[in-house]
């Protein structure tokens, strides 16, 4: 048992001793969820806010405190003091070292691990990456958060679907495949790939400024793929294949894995059925030419369906892909990781699906998140402000390698712990902050003229600003991670008795032991709030909190069991730093 539980189940006996025919009192459940930590370790390691019962006991907050604190007879788990309306708890050192120090040493790495989950289904819609285009590091946010949820729902126990629901439906291709008509080259394709279909792309967005006939060439074209038009489909597919193929190579050095590559096509002939459920509900209306929900009611614009020329729209396909899941996965739950700006599209999807009968609705959750900028600039690939991921996780991990062999020239292994810090640098600062926080790159900017002859300005990110290997950063941790493992293979050699826990009594070991100890509840909240930041917060709490541990006390000095407390603290924080960086997608070298 957990020491929060076991203080909130000892709360619950005390309050029913005192006030046996009271009702209204919280039962142990609800108190655990009251229980805070204090700001300032001097007024405890927990506190419960006696103001919850007031009403029920009809006694103000400070005298319910100090009645609770008088009833208190378990000084071997905590001792209690009343100050302003809340019951602090100071927990017994030595047999809370002792409790969780054997919590640990049996659970390791999955300490803060559970089996919450068992029997659901979280479906998770992350990365989507649009084809015929190359990753960028707007993609970036939602390859990592989704990842990182996707790991702490499988890590509490949940059946997890990872879904790249790929942006490969839309007008846009059919510009491409416009583009592809009358400016491009097979040969060229197949050599440049995605850059060279970008370079299309981008030329479309030009000539179309000055040839705006252009766009109805684009949406002709588009008509034809919804269609099943042969050639335009054989265009598309290739597309498509060309660049999947090179998102792999960004996603293999993510460490990032999908279940279902099922993008906005796979769902072409399933919205019929979703259109014709619409009709028959009456919840189809027509306005200018194109089908609408209206949403009035709900104080939103209405929720386009169809366009003028039949033509779906992403709310059609969001519908269908939202129900085959459904059908599919039987989901508990279903995350769509997507930036804030899409938050009025969502609202709409999931209230049309509400508006259908479909109660499962309310299981839908838009997890939003910041914006990305270049220099204060909105990414556009069209206009080339955009700079691309497998660029920037390279200047990471080369500028890892200097470091490297600045500071480690004799480490064996250099590329791949390169790498390893490089990629955990960028998930790191990613997943550093508020998931809802916008994050503008620095960048430097350059003109240039194309090979057509256009005027254009190529955006270069500021790698020195950019990449922070310094301070709290994701290379901070997982050196900590390191050094704990460096004093572990040390302690390898020794032939340690049973630990001595009264060597852990400490401020500093008391402190680390705490953060520890809560971690799992981070996790579950992490979970609860679709928030990994809490995650890195608590990894880095915990990694500072070894650090000053390691200043102040020699490990492998004194007395031989007090030592082996010591080894056994060190790789108690080493395994729950791993588990902390695995969450969030991060890899823990040993060496560095």
């Amino acid at each position: 048992m957990d020491m929060k539980t076991k203080i909130a189940e000892l709360t619950s006996e005390t309050m029913k001793k005192l006030w046996p025919e009271a009702a209204g009192l919280p039962e142990a459940e609800e108190l655990r969820g009251l229980l805070a930590v204090p700001p300032d370790p001097a007024m405890g390691d927990y506190a419960f806010p006696c103001f919850r019962l007031a009403k029920a006991l009809r006694m103000g907050p400070p005298k319910i405190a100090e009645a609770l604190c008088a009833g208190w007879d378990r000084e071997e788990t905590a001792s209690v003091q009343a100050v302003n309306g809340y019951m602090n708890f100071f927990l017994n050192r030595e047999n809370f070292t002792a409790e969780i120090m054997t919590d640990l040493a049996e659970k390791g790495e999955y300490y803060a691990a559970s089996d919450m989950g068992k029997g659901k289904t979280v479906c998770l819609d992350y990365s989507s990456i649009n084809i015929a285009k190359r990753f960028h590091i707007g993609h970036l946010s939602t390859t990592v958060l989704g990842n990182s949820l996707k790991r702490i729902y499988d890590f509490l126990g949940y059946k997890t679907v990872g879904i790249n629901h790929l942006g490969d439906w839309g007008t846009q291709f059919g510009k491409m495949i416009c583009a592809y008509k009358h400016w491009g080259d097979k040969a060229k394709v197949e050599a440049g790939g995605v850059d060279e279909m970008t370079r299309l792309y981008v030329r479309f967005g030009v000539e179309a400024k000055d040839h705006p006939e252009l766009e109805d060439e684009g949406r002709a074209w588009f008509k034809k793929i919804e269609d099943g038009d042969p050639e335009a489909l054989e265009i598309f597919t290739w597309f498509k294949d060309v660049t999947l193929k090179d998102a792999m190579r960004v996603y293999d050095i993510l460490d990032v894995h999908f279940d279902s590559y099922a993008g906005e096509s796979f769902y072409n002939d399933k919205m019929q059925p979703v259109i014709d459920l619409l009709r028959e509900k009456n919840l189809l209306t027509q306005s200018e030419g194109a089908w609408v929900v209206d949403l009035t009611e709900d104080k939103m614009p209405p929720c386009l369906i169809l366009k003028k020329d039949g033509a779906t729209l992403y709310a059609t396909r969001d519908l269908a892909a939202a129900k085959y899941r459904q059908d599919t996965y039987h989901f508990d739950k279903c995350l769509y990781v997507v930036a804030y700006q899409q938050d009025l599209h969502f609202r709409q999807v999931f209230r049309v699906l509400e508006k259908m009968g479909y109660d499962w609705a309310k299981d839908c959750v838009h997890v939003a998140f910041g914006m990305v900028s270049l220099g204060g600039e909105a990414l556009s690939t069209r206009d080339g402000v955009i700079v691309y991921l497998d660029d920037l996780l390279n200047q990471a991990i080369a500028k890892a390698a200097g470091i490297i062999d600045e500071k480690s020239p004799g480490l064996e292994n250099k590329e791949e712990i390169a790498r390893q810090i490089g990629v955990g640098a960028v998930v790191y600062t990613t997943l550093s902050a508020n998931r809802i926080k916008d994050i503008d790159y620095p960048c430097d900017k350059s003109e240039y003229t194309d090979e057509d002859g256009t005027p254009r300005i190529r955006y270069s990110i500021d790698w020195e600003k950019a990449l922070n290997f310094d301070g709290e950063t994701g290379p901070y941790v997982q050196y900590t991670h390191a050094r704990c493992c460096s004093v572990l293979r040390k302690a390898a050699d020794w032939d340690l008795p049973a630990p001595d826990w009264s060597a852990l009594t400490d401020d500093e070991a008391q402190t680390l032991l705490r953060l520890i100890s809560r971690f799992p509840d981070v996790v579950k909240e992490a979970a609860d709030k679709y928030e990994p930041s809490m995650i890195t917060r608590a990894v880095t709490d915990i990694a500072q909190a070894f650090n000053k541990y390691y200043y102040e006390h020699r490990i492998l000095d004194g007395e031989p069991a007090q030592a082996a407390a010591r080894v056994a603290l060190t790789r108690a924080a080493a395994q729950q730093i791993k588990a902390g960086l695995r969450l969030i997608g991060i890899e823990a070298p040993e060496r560095m």
